[in-house]
C-alpha cells in the first residue's frame, strides 16, 4: 500500500470576530490524503480556505480541531517540515541578490554545505531555464523568471514535500509547460506535490487528484477523470437521424439533444445504451461514433460554486 506522506483529518480553523459577531469558519473539518509522488491539486475560490490549509500545514497557525501530518508527525513538530519546499504566492525577492546569491541563502538556511549548495544552483537553474542569468541581479528578471528562480529555491535542498502556492503565475504558456513536466519528473522520483492553484486548465494537465474548497468544506474530491466524467451522457454521431428515430429514443426514456450535427443522449445505464444502438440499426441506420461526454475541470467547478450560492440564505 502507497503510504500517505500528507494526512488532513477533520481540520476546522476559526478566527474570532470583532465587536462581538460569531466566529469565522475558515475550515469545517475538511479531510485528504496525498500519497508518495502524488501531484494533488487544491481548489476553491477566495475564501473557501486553500491558503489556511497550507498554512496549517507548514505550522504558521494553529488548526481549533482535527489533526494533519506529515510524513506521519504532526505538522506542530518542525521536524515535519525538514524535508519541505514551499514556493508562496507572490513571493519576494530583494532585487539586489543575483540568481546565485538567492539560492546560496535559500540553501543555507536549509543547512546545505556550500559544496552541495554550488552544484544544485547549476543543476537547478538549468533545469527552470535560467542558468544564463545566474548572475544577473532580481531587479532585472520578468515576473515569469522571477516564479522560475522561486521554484528553485524550493527544490534547493531536494524535499521530498512541495507545497506550490500559484507556482505557473506570471508564466508564458511554454514556460509553464516546463514546470508541469518538472513537476511530473519531481512526481516520478518519489516528491509528493500540493498545488494551490486558481488556474483550472493547468491543474487539469498537472495533478492526478484534486479536492474542491467551497465555504470550508470538501466539496468534491477525486482524480481528475472521475470529476470530469458525465454521469451516462454520450455523444452519437449517426446517420440517418431522422424524427422518426428520435422520438423512439425518447419513448424509451432516454435524453436527446441535437448539438452542432450530432446527437447527445443520457441514458440510465449501458443496457439502455445499447438498446439505442439497436433501435438505430433495426432502421438501417450506421453508427460512426459514440463517446462518453465529459465536463471540463473549469465546468464542474462552476458547478460546485454556482450551486453553494444558490445554497446560501437569502
Amino acid at each position: 500500500m502507497t503510504p500517505h506522506i500528507i494526512n488532513v483529518t477533520g481540520l476546522r480553523k476559526l478566527y474570532r470576530s470583532s465587536m462581538g459577531r460569531p466566529p469565522i469558519k475558515a475550515l469545517d473539518g475538511i479531510s485528504f490524503d496525498i500519497e508518495a509522488g502524488q501531484v494533488f491539486g487544491l481548489l476553491g475560490p477566495n475564501g473557501a480556505g486553500k491558503t489556511t490549509t497550507v498554512k496549517i500545514l507548514l505550522g504558521l497557525t494553529r488548526a481549533t480541531a482535527g489533526t494533519a501530518t506529515i510524513h506521519s508527525m504532526p505538522v506542530s513538530d518542525p521536524e515535519s517540515r525538514r524535508r519541505v519546499g514551499y514556493l508562496p504566492e507572490g513571493h519576494k525577492i530583494p532585487g539586489y541578490l543575483t540568481a546565485r546569491q538567492t539560492l546560496s541563502i535559500f540553501g543555507r538556511m536549509s543547512g546545505m554545505e556550500k559544496s552541495a549548495i554550488d552544484r544544485r544552483t547549476g543543476e537547478l537553474l538549468e533545469r527552470v531555464r535560467i542558468s544564463q542569468w545566474i548572475d544577473v541581479r532580481v531587479k532585472k528578471f520578468s515576473k515569469g523568471m522571477t516564479q522560475r528562480l522561486g521554484l528553485a529555491c524550493a527544490l534547493i535542498h531536494s524535499p521530498d514535500v512541495l507545497l506550490l502556492d500559484e507556482p505557473t503565475d506570471g508564466v508564458d504558456p511554454v514556460g509553464r509547460r516546463e514546470i508541469r513536466d518538472l513537476l511530473h519528473e519531481e512526481a516520478r522520483n518519489g516528491t509528493t506535490v500540493l498545488i494551490n492553484s486558481h488556474l483550472l486548465s493547468e491543474i487539469e494537465l498537472t495533478c492526478d487528484q484534486v479536492a474542491v474548497l467551497r465555504n470550508g468544506r470538501v466539496a468534491a474530491a477525486g482524480t481528475i477523470d472521475e470529476l470530469t466524467r458525465k454521469s451516462a451522457k454520450y455523444k452519437m454521431i449517426a446517420s440517418p437521424v431522422d424524427e422518426e428515430l428520435i422520438a423512439s429514443f425518447l419513448e424509451s426514456g432516454a435524453g436527446v439533444d441535437r448539438v452542432n450535427g450530432h446527437l447527445e443522449l443520457s441514458v440510465s445505464d449501458p443496457a439502455h445504451l445499447n438498446a439505442l444502438i439497436d433501435k438505430l440499426r433495426a432502421r438501417g441506420g450506421m453508427l460512426t461514433e459514440l463517446s462518453p461526454l465529459r465536463s471540463t475541470l473549469e465546468d464542474v467547478f462552476v458547478d460546485l460554486i454556482r450551486a453553494a450560492d444558490v445554497e446560501q440564505p437569502q
